[in-house]
């Protein structure tokens, strides 16, 4: 009861309930904040995460200008319906890269982050042609015109230079040959042992299966390598972070 009525002197007493929050949000601040200053890295860091090469780099960018992010979160939280739905929770070195990040803030279609290689390319192009043709009940609009937007990877350099300035590593080694990597990514008979030196798992073909390089090939090139960098089986987290 004596705590009680000590409790009530505080509610009562405006100036001292703002002394003692001030007081609290501060304590709380800093132990949250004070110990970023002795790390070096606040992600931790996992094998197989790597830069976006050129073709995923520029489906992206067509993911993000459709809105698609609107729709579809990109990341799997670490509850149980959430990781038996579409598997293991998202890490945050998987979206080290991204700028900015997709994680979304709602869904009104699945989360994607572990999209990648649960459909095939010819799927997804009719997907995007016509959702409803798929997922009866999607009231996703249709974005068969990627189709006819073709691209020559003509500005593909500048976008690798525009997120190295914001700090994802790309080398100069890996912007000399942007255009390069760009088309031999879609290109199955291509030269593209340097594109696979550079960016390590990265799938080639003809997505689309239409002639050319299509925003739809692009945007279902980043699609089919979410949640596919990093190999689930043997990963272990860092018990000490």
């Amino acid at each position: 009861m004596a705590l009680l009525d000590k409790h009530t002197i505080i509610e009562k007493n405006a100036t001292l309930l703002t002394v003692l929050s001030l007081l609290v949000v501060t304590v709380g601040g800093i132990v949250e904040i004070a110990p970023l200053f002795y790390l070096e890295n606040t992600i931790e860091e996992v094998d197989g995460v790597r830069p976006y090469s050129p073709l995923e780099l520029e489906g992206r960018e067509v993911y993000i200008r459709e809105g698609c992010y609107v729709c579809h979160s990109q990341m799997v939280r670490p509850m149980r319906d959430e990781v038996e739905r579409y598997g293991h929770y998202s890490l945050a070195a998987e979206s080290m890269y991204d700028h900015p990040f997709q994680w979304g803030s709602k869904r009104t279609g699945p989360d994607l982050a572990r999209v990648g290689g649960r459909y095939s390319d010819e799927w997804h192009v009719v997907h995007l042609r016509d959702p409803q043709s798929v997922v009866p009940e999607s009231v996703m609009p249709k974005y068969g015109f990627l189709e006819n937007k073709l691209l020559d990877g003509e500005y593909i350099e500048d976008l690798l230079l525009t997120h190295r300035a914001v700090g994802v590593p790309y080398t100069d080694e890996m912007i000399e040959a942007a255009v390069e990597d760009f088309r031999a990514q879609a290109d199955p008979d291509s030269d593209f042992d340097g594109l696979l030196e550079r960016y390590p798992g990265a799938q080639v073909r003809n997505f689309d299966g239409q002639p050319g390089i299509s925003e739809t090939d692009a945007l279902i090139a980043y699609l089919q390598m979410l949640g596919t960098l990093v190999d689930f089986s043997t990963f272990t987290p860092d018990a000490s972070r």
